[in-house]
């Protein structure tokens, strides 16, 4: 259920956007895109009382609500689960295309979904939308392994999409890290068990 905080979210990031394209995600484009908007300081603070990072966060929280939409109009039935998986990265990937250039931004200033502190959740949410448009049910550890190894693909497979337009050689890239993820996989609790523990944040039973 959408909040009034979500819809003047979206306001602030529809005039943001264009900024970020040109000048980063900065405090300025911040102030810029808010008086744009028409946004007062207590609907900013409303908003987005983390600032910066609260935009981000929301651009990439849209970025996986799109993605569920453009799987929707697929028929995943058809497909196998690591091709289901695949879909989906290449569907966020398709949604984020308009605003490349500011996922770009957001690399040259540590923002992206796997950086530091708090924004370490980003990635592992949108891995998580992945796995279950996938149609993933699980509900023991294998749930936590699975978005654990999605979400160690997924920085690779954004750096590479940034670095080409070549969209074969994209598609080939997350078809290897997808094969090299299933075998890590395989390795074994005891083995992969603890990296996983670090990269989901929760504790094995």
């Amino acid at each position: 259920m959408r909040t009034p905080s979500d819809t003047l979210r979206d306001r602030w990031l529809k005039a943001a956007l264009p900024l970020v394209e040109t000048g980063g995600w900065t405090v300025d484009m911040l102030a810029e895109s808010a008086e744009t908007a028409g946004l007062s300081e207590g609907e900013q603070a409303l908003a987005a009382p983390n600032g910066v990072n609260d935009l981000i966060d929301h651009f990439f929280e849209s970025s996986a609500d799109g993605m569920l939409e453009m799987l929707a109009t697929q028929d995943l039935g058809a497909l196998r689960v690591h091709e289901r998986v695949a879909a989906g990265l290449k569907a966020w990937l398709g949604v984020l295309e308009p605003n490349k250039e500011a996922v770009r931004k957001a690399a040259s200033r540590g923002m992206l979904p796997w950086g530091a502190g708090a924004a370490t959740r980003r990635v592992w949410r949108i891995a998580d939308t992945i796995w279950e448009a996938a149609g993933d049910t699980a509900t023991d550890y294998n749930r936590q392994t699975k978005r654990a190894l999605l979400s160690v693909v997924i920085p690779s497979v954004v750096l590479r999409w940034l670095g080409t337009d070549d969209d074969a050689a994209i598609d080939a890239h997350i078809t290897r890290r997808l094969k090299q993820a299933m075998q890590l996989g395989k390795a074994g609790g005891k083995v992969i068990g603890p990296i996983l523990d670090a990269l989901s944040g929760v504790k094995r039973p």
